[in-house]
């Protein structure tokens, strides 16, 4: 298993503490299909922008997002019960495609005896009913979502709450991201961020806060289980 040699201090990793939509689900892609639907049916345009520029954040911040591209007159709450609905019209009750490779990831860990937890921004009942419905609940020691922490990423706050609830301390702990306010979230808490891009592209930043961005979730797998210790200038910016 790899280790981390941070300031020649090293760290063993004990837990793996995983984002849930575009890491554990293709749902980032289920929403961003249902918006440009919307999109198309009611002609209000250029959802793109505002929309990656809301992957991995909070509901509330969402819609601080598309209230600012849109304007004060846009009728986001309408749009967003139409949307939810859509969605789960379509992927409720096990339908929700998974990331290929997150049972093999898991099954790993589990065979390795290392800590997981689920830290998404996503409400408790949807993560709960979701990660039940893909007969994954066996594989997580907790599930900690957006509803039960007061700050929502970039802040370090529901992964620093994941760590506390597994019991290990923060340097010892994977954190794995495909967004960019994830990546910043699990750099803040001083965590070993992966990126595993989904629909966004890694820019420079990313590429300094991630330990590493891998293709998939197999990646990860041979990531964690190599015996080559990773010391390659990272951290590459401290602040």
């Amino acid at each position: 298993m790899r280790k981390v040699i941070r300031n020649g201090v090293p760290a063993e990793i004990r837990a793996v503490i995983f984002d849930m939509d575009g890491v554990i689900f293709d749902s980032e892609r289920g929403v961003y299909e249902c918006w440009k639907e919307l999109e198309r049916k009611y002609g209000f345009g250029n959802v793109d922008e505002p929309y990656k520029k809301s992957i991995g954040v909070s509901w509330a911040q969402t819609k601080e997002n598309m209230m600012e591209h849109y304007g004060p007159d846009f009728p986001y709450d309408v749009y967003r019960q139409e949307q939810s609905r859509m969605y789960h019209e379509r992927f409720d009750n096990g339908r929700l495609p998974m990331k290929p490779g997150i049972r093999e990831l898991l099954e790993f860990l589990k065979e390795k005896g290392l800590k997981t937890a689920v830290a998404s921004s996503t409400r408790q009942e949807v993560v709960r009913n979701q990660i039940r419905d893909a007969h994954l609940l066996s594989f997580f020691d907790e599930l900690i979502s957006g509803d039960m922490v007061t700050h929502s990423k970039p802040d370090p706050e529901i992964f620093l709450t994941a760590a506390k609830a597994i019991g290990v301390s923060p340097e010892n702990c994977v954190v794995i991201e495909d967004a960019f306010s994830g990546i910043r979230a699990a750099f803040a808490a001083g965590m070993i961020p992966l990126m595993v891009p989904d629909l966004l592209e890694p820019d420079d930043e990313m590429r300094e806060k991630a330990a590493a961005v891998l293709p998939d979730l197999l990646a990860v797998k041979d990531w964690l289980a190599s015996d080559e210790d990773l010391t390659e200038e990272w951290p590459k910016n401290n602040g």
